[in-house]
């Protein structure tokens, strides 16, 4: 049984079944009501659509490892985004959809978010409270 155990970790990871991947009821609501309707499940999808998951590290998104952009673990806690916006909600969707236009020498591409899925990552990323 011992030799199973690493293969169960290894394949849960694969398969995006570890605990931090689940979402409370409480999270998806609360989320959704600081984005006007962000849909936080939908988010996380979104997410790895749009290949955030290749640059940052974020918490519940398999394959999300990535060391080009800042890890997004606890930026619901954050005071500001991209170091010079308030966090709010309309600020993480600007940024999402338009980060040249905030911060023209970011790394951080143009990738023709939709209105929609920027509400819904946003409303991802503020599920992710870090550590207290």
């Amino acid at each position: 049984m011992k030799r199973f155990v690493p293969l169960l970790l290894l394949l849960s990871n694969f398969l995006g079944l570890s605990a931090c991947t689940q979402l409370s009821t409480e999270e998806v609501r609360a989320a959704s009501i600081t984005t006007d309707g962000g849909n936080a499940r939908s988010g996380r999808d979104s997410i790895r659509r749009y290949g955030c998951n290749t640059c940052h590290t974020i918490a519940g998104v398999p394959g999300a490892n990535g060391l080009v952009g800042p890890p997004l673990d606890g930026i619901a806690n954050r005071q500001y985004i991209a170091g010079e916006l308030p966090n709010t909600a309309e600020n993480l969707m600007r940024w999402i959809q338009h980060p040249q236009q905030v911060e023209p020498h970011t790394v951080m591409p143009e990738m023709n978010v939709t209105d929609q899925d920027a509400r819904d990552i946003a409303a991802y990323l503020y599920t992710l409270k870090g550590k207290p």
